[in-house]
């Protein structure tokens, strides 16, 4: 257990360390966010930008330091040293576009550690297309990304946690692909006083990726018109950079501040938190989401929230509902996310399942 405990320290502090380099040296960094400049398209693999699990989305994504559940492999990956038991996790997202945004994923307890392992993918379905030579027919194309997860989460002490996450990403459309590894890394900390938790994460760091695959492969005349014979090409492919992403939060017990106690008990009939996030992207210029969550009799949960800065979206809801027994522990969760004219209502559903 020692040798855990030492590479969470040594991993924690490397965090702090990424975390004051980016923010200090982020012209320097490639795709680094520049205020108001317009980086759009300067990063691939964007799925892995999309909030996972309602919960989060519907406070508005402030929920790196609030996060304590599976969906935490997305937000922040220390937030699964809290999750209790064998659990697990299926998240839908409607999209726009008719795409479709999927995760699931399961966890188990290792003594004081958590271990688990996630599946996200995002997928647009058939898309019809014709060419120039032939209009007649119509063919059919498909984005399909993926993302396979794997996490390690555990509290070096009752306050600090820490968390990480190695994937492995795979985008690919048409006959074309690339993919390659990232890492993620996160931390909390639970001051156990009025609910006052913080957390930082730095998600998708790895190295540059490009595309191969059989439609950059031609045949082609090497001079036009030249009488001679065609010949195999390759078409290569610019190398992109992974969407890096830091977030740092900070949530509090409302309710206990209301109250003027310590702490909210966890068997309240009334329960109200608030979290607020800082994101800086690597595409874009930075973010802040606020989130409240109320919950009555630890059955029913209400949401909202609303994120600054995002050119699509802003407010965020949603409910939640909660089951406890003697035996396992689920919760259904619900998100609704206004965006803007041109694309609609994104609507989230998850459902969770914990075996004590």
């Amino acid at each position: 257990m020692k040798f855990f405990k030492n590479i969470a320290l040594y991993s924690t502090c490397f965090l702090f360390t990424v975390c004051v380099s980016y923010s200090e040296g982020a012209d320097e960094i490639v795709g680094a966010t520049q205020g108001d400049i317009n980086k759009a398209g300067m990063v691939g693999v964007n799925f892995l930008k999309v909030g996972i699990g309602a919960r989060g989305v519907a406070m508005g994504g402030a929920y790196s330091a609030l996060s304590d559940d599976l969906t935490s492999m997305f937000w922040n990956p220390a937030g699964l040293s809290h999750v209790d038991g064998i659990n697990g996790s299926v998240n839908y997202t409607q999209w726009f576009a008719g795409f479709s945004h999927n995760f699931a994923a399961l966890v188990v307890p290792i003594g004081s550690y958590r271990a688990g392992i996630g599946f996200t993918s995002f997928s647009s379905g058939q898309i019809p297309y014709t060419t120039i030579e032939n209009t007649e027919n119509d063919f059919t194309y498909e984005v399909q990304d993926i993302c396979l997860t794997a996490s390690f989460a555990g509290k070096i002490t009752e306050e600090f946690s820490f968390g990480a996450n190695i994937k492995y990403i795979q985008t690919a459309f048409a006959r074309v692909n690339s993919g390659g590894m990232a890492f993620d890394l996160g931390t909390q900390y639970n001051s156990n006083w009025k609910g006052v938790r913080v957390g930082f994460a730095l998600s998708n760091l790895g190295p540059q990726q490009n595309f191969s695959g059989q439609d950059l492969n031609q045949v082609n005349r090497i001079v036009t018109g030249a009488n001679a014979a065609p010949v195999d090409m390759t078409l290569i492919s610019t190398a992109y950079n992974l969407p890096l992403t830091f977030r740092a939060g900070m949530a509090a017990d409302m309710m206990s501040i209301v109250d003027g106690s310590e702490n909210t008990p966890t068997d309240a009939e009334n329960k109200w938190v608030a979290a607020v996030d800082f994101v800086t992207l690597a595409d874009a210029p930075e973010m802040f989401s606020i989130g409240s969550e109320y919950v009555w009799n630890n059955l029913i949960a209400l949401r909202a929230g609303y994120q600054f800065g995002h050119d699509v979206f802003g407010f965020a809801g949603g409910i939640g509902l909660n089951y406890s027994s003697g035996m396992f522990d689920g919760t259904l969760d619900y998100a609704i996310s206004p965006a803007n004219a041109q694309i609609g209502l994104i609507n989230r559903i998850s459902v969770a399942v914990a075996i004590k």
